[in-house]
């Protein structure tokens, strides 16, 4: 305990050093002074390495609190307060926080202290947790399940939110979920990522993969489009997965709107929440060995899961109908995606022809047509396929399709250099026709 009370004293004096850093060149400005709002939004808009938190930025008006606190208390002014629940648990196991905003959700009347009681009697509690009203009172804050404060948009304006037809709004988000074999050798953390129809609560499409970034959400999109068809609107939060600027140009390119969240405001999510509740309350719990052997065998589970049990159960917030029978009677208008889905999902990324007339790709080395050495071409791609021919692209055309390098075929051919053609050539002494002479050792022409 001892060593825990000293590395929290140092982080709370790293702390107050970075405070001081940040306002020590403004103490000595005399109060009142004009351009000192100027000053402080030209640091907020400045990333820092702040210690004790991931966060970069740093708000102007906390500056100034940060100044004026110093000026009355000198550096200790600047030390974060201790917590009055040092010591305690300060955060809440995942099924814990599902049980609480499960309850909630069921009776808003319930408040904090009722539902800390709840948990309590019901012995949904680990030992020795300790549940701090404050720390109960942000979960349901961050679920949207708290009173509604000044100025928040009433539950008429969220309804704009509740479509009545499948297909008119998907919203999606990502959930970490449990480790799994990879190539049967260590166990990585794999993510859900997932899509949920708005009108229905049907799941278009959702996959575990091994991270959650644009590359890995793409395939389950273009899956779920290929499935259930075009939706009218896609609504995904700020993080970056879904910020990315391929994301943005392919639903241009589909005619889906992408819409962001506000940030700091959870009821957006609700419903996505709730599904992602529902996997880990009742899918997780029963998964065997077998399951977490590979992210294939995590998947077929999952999808078996959501066929079979989620799609086709009683939902609270249809009036008890399914899923899938709520998109039976409403996907009346929504449109089929065309053939060439594939195509708008390619990556693209522009890399210079060496002379060897190769380019890299992800450590990957394809070869390209030899009039291309010295150009700049467009490689557009599947990043969950990498090793496969790639598209050329130059000047906006299509040229050709690259493969992947066959070091040993292409060992003997001979350039002519003055076609930028390669033509097969066969020394007397070589193994095998088509082999560069370049690449014998003490050979004419020979490295």
């Amino acid at each position: 305990m001892k060593h825990d009370a000293n590395d929290e004293s140092r982080l709370r004096e790293q702390m107050a050093l970075f405070r001081y850093g940040l306002i020590a060149d403004l103490l000595h400005l005399p109060e009142g002074k004009s351009g000192l709002y100027k000053t402080l939004t030209e640091k907020a808009e400045r990333d820092y390495q702040i210690p004790g938190t991931l966060r970069t930025r740093v708000a102007a008006e906390t500056m100034r609190d940060w100044l004026t606190r110093y000026r009355h208390g000198g550096f200790d002014a600047l030390l974060p307060k201790v917590r009055r629940d040092s010591g305690q648990a300060r955060s809440i196991p995942q099924g814990v926080a599902d049980q609480l905003v499960h309850w909630k959700e069921d009776n808003r009347a319930l408040t904090v202290p009722l539902l800390i009681t709840k948990a309590q009697s019901s012995g949904a509690l680990p030992a020795g947790l300790v549940l701090a009203p404050a720390t109960v009172h942000r979960l349901l804050s961050r679920h949207g399940l708290t009173h509604k404060q000044p100025g928040e948009p009433s539950d008429t304006d969220r309804r704009r939110f509740a479509f009545d037809k499948a297909g008119e709004l998907w919203m999606s988000d990502v959930m970490h979920g449990p480790a799994v074999l990879v190539e049967g050798k260590q166990k990585r953390k794999a993510y859900l990522l997932a899509l949920l129809d708005d009108a229905t609560r049907l799941v278009p499409y959702a996959a575990f993969a091994l991270s959650e970034n644009t590359a890995a959400f793409l395939p389950v999109l273009e899956q779920a489009i290929r499935r259930r068809g075009l939706p009218k609107r896609l609504y995904v939060d700020n993080g970056a997965v879904y910020r990315s600027h391929h994301l943005s140009l392919v639903c241009a390119k589909l005619g889906v709107t992408l819409i962001h969240a506000r940030p700091y405001q959870p009821q957006g999510k609700g419903k996505i929440e709730r599904y992602f509740r529902t996997v880990r309350m009742q899918l997780l719990p029963v998964l065997g060995e077998a399951d977490f052997r590979s992210l294939e065998a995590l998947n077929r589970r999952l999808w078996a899961w959501i066929e079979s049990e989620y799609h086709q159960a009683p939902h609270k917030g249809l009036d008890g109908a399914t899923p899938a029978d709520r998109w039976a009677c409403s996907s009346d208008e929504v449109q089929l995606a065309g053939t060439e889905l594939g195509e708008l999902f390619l990556f693209e990324q522009k890399r210079r022809v060496q002379k060897d007339r190769t380019v890299s790709l992800h450590g990957v080395v394809y070869e390209v047509d030899a009039a291309l050495v010295g150009e700049t071409v467009t490689l557009r791609f599947d990043p969950a396929r990498l090793g496969r021919p790639v598209q050329v692209w130059h000047r906006g055309q299509r040229v050709q399709e690259a493969q992947r390098v066959d070091v040993y075929a292409n060992c003997f051919v001979r350039r002519d250099h003055a076609s930028k053609r390669l033509t097969a050539a066969t020394p007397p002494d070589a193994p095998a026709p088509g082999l560069r002479l370049r690449d014998f050792p003490g050979k004419p022409g020979g490295r």
